[in-house]
C-alpha cells in the first residue's frame, strides 16, 4: 500500500496508540496525521513511518473538509473516538 493523503492509519505507538487517524499531509520521512477531535485539521501530528499501520481505507476530499466530517469518517469505520 501506498502513502497518500486520506489513507487511515493506525498508530501503534505513542500517546495516540491504537486510535485511527488520517494522512493530511508529509513532512520529509514523516507524516501529518489528523482525527478531528484531539489533533485538528489545523494542528496536525507528526508520526514517525515505524510507528504507525496502514489500512486499506482512503478517505476522499469531502470526509477531509472540516474536523467534525474526518471525525464523523473515521468513527463510522472504526471504533469509537
Amino acid at each position: 500500500m501506498e502513502l497518500k493523503i486520506g489513507r487511515v492509519v493506525r498508530s501503534s505507538a505513542g500517546r495516540d496508540k491504537d486510535k485511527y487517524l488520517a494522512i493530511v499531509g508529509f513532512d520529509g520521512d514523516k507524516i501529518l496525521v489528523c482525527e478531528g477531535k484531539e489533533r485538528p485539521l489545523e494542528r496536525p501530528k507528526v508520526k514517525n513511518l515505524k510507528h504507525i499501520e496502514l489500512t486499506d481505507r482512503i478517505l476522499d476530499e469531502a470526509e477531509m473538509s472540516t474536523n467534525r466530517r474526518l471525525k464523523k469518517a473515521l468513527s463510522q469505520n472504526y471504533e469509537k473516538l
